[in-house]
């Protein structure tokens, strides 16, 4: 759902990650720089919590599947970027303050997810 009067404060922004993230089966909570990182039990992030780079704003950092990134920057410039350090990597920045859809939200942590998840966490989710 569209966040309609204005962009989240900074603690609907966590639980809302929270929320969203912590659902899927193996994740943890971590913090890296001060900042809400989810990733998988005894694995790397798949899902950070940000500032821009440029303005401060929130950005949450998510790591893409080859190809995506240079779609959705190019479909949405003034939503989506490359961020640094792990944008040449293929992960992408979403910008929380414009036009914040949790569904979105919660579709790209989970496509990020199962680029990090165990098979067997992926197959159990899925119920195979």
């Amino acid at each position: 759902m569209a966040h309609a009067s204005g962009p989240p404060s900074d603690d609907d922004l966590v639980d809302g990650l929270r929320r969203v993230c912590l659902a899927l089966p193996g994740v943890e909570e971590r913090l890296n720089h001060g900042m809400p990182t989810f990733g998988i039990v005894g694995r790397s992030a798949f899902a950070n919590l940000h500032t821009h780079p440029d303005d401060g704003r929130p950005t949450l950092w998510f790591k893409a599947a080859p190809g995506v990134q240079d779609e959705l920057v190019d479909q949405e410039p003034e939503r989506f970027f490359v961020p640094p350090y792990v944008g040449p990597r293929g992960w992408v920045g979403l910008r929380l303050d414009v036009d914040l859809d949790w569904d979105e939200v919660a579709d790209v942590a989970e496509q990020s997810w199962r680029l990090t998840a165990p098979k067997r966490l992926v197959n159990e989710f899925d119920g195979a």
